[in-house]
């Protein structure tokens, strides 16, 4: 276990991410729902196709990562946009290796969780911890990223595997998944579950319970949805997104000028 931050580590404010609070997790689960309503929308409502709207939200996202990386600390806005837009993008990997190149959910959920081992057994081998709270080189923020682009594919992936190859539903999925995040979280509490691990474990899990609902909420009654539309559900997450991106980064600004002061 890897408790305690490594030597080197400067001051808390130059981590490069978040700190892991209710904030986060909320914020979190709306992006990945989004992620998945956008998608949808910009493929097929707009009419541009996978591979058009893939090419696009990924020249989009190397934008946006390229201002994340210059920030050189955590900032609200800059990073929370990384996020909604990788969620984007990791949602289309998965449907373009599906549906464009006939890859099964199957096949596509084991590929993603090596991808994803892969990543954290470099990433470790690297610099000998995992941990969120000590994002502050360009290379740790690198590995960061990479992982975090695999969970939403692999998430993408599991969610629907479990949902539409399964057969278990949109709702009964988010329900499942909800369960095992419940699960993690009253490990971590009461069980001395190790925090990174549990931390990318739920990470991971958001994915598929936040696409799940927001394709229960998207989706026409007669493929088991409430009939809202990708517009509307999109719309209606983003608008919270924002306003809580707001509100983290005015949460941020004061405490900043508290330490300046």
């Amino acid at each position: 276990m890897m408790k305690s931050l490594p030597e080197t580590m400067p001051n808390p404010a130059m981590n490069r991410v978040p700190e892991v609070t209710v904030d986060f997790w909320l914020i979190k689960l709306m992006a990945v729902t989004m992620g998945e309503t956008a998608a949808d929308y910009l493929a097929v409502n707009l009419g541009l196709g996978l591979t058009a709207t893939s090419l696009i939200m990924a020249a989009i996202l190397i934008g946006a990562l390229v201002l994340q990386f210059g920030q050189k600390r955590y900032v609200p806005w800059s990073y929370w946009l990384a996020v909604v837009l990788i969620s984007i993008v990791g949602t289309l990997v998965t449907d373009n290796l599906v549906d464009n190149f006939g890859v099964s959910l199957i096949t596509t959920t084991i590929g993603f969780s090596v991808a994803l081992a892969a990543t954290f057994a470099l990433w470790f081998a690297s610099e000998k911890t995992l941990s969120i709270h000590a994002i502050f080189t360009t290379k740790r923020e690198a590995y960061y990223w990479l992982a975090i682009l695999f969970t939403f594919a692999l998430g993408t992936a599991a969610g629907d595997l479990v949902a539409e190859h399964f057969g278990l539903g949109y709702l009964s999925t988010g329900v499942l998944f909800g369960m095992i995040i419940a699960s993690l979280t009253f490990g971590y509490f009461f069980l001395k579950l190790d925090p990174i691990l549990g931390f990318w474990l739920a990470y991971i899990l958001t994915r598929p319970l936040g696409a799940s609902f927001g394709d229960l909420l998207s989706q026409p009654a007669e493929y088991g949805g409430m009939g809202l539309g990708t517009i509307i559900t999109s719309a209606l997450f983003l608008t919270a997104i924002v306003a809580i991106v707001g509100y983290m980064s005015l949460k941020s600004d004061s405490r900043t000028a508290v330490v300046q002061g």
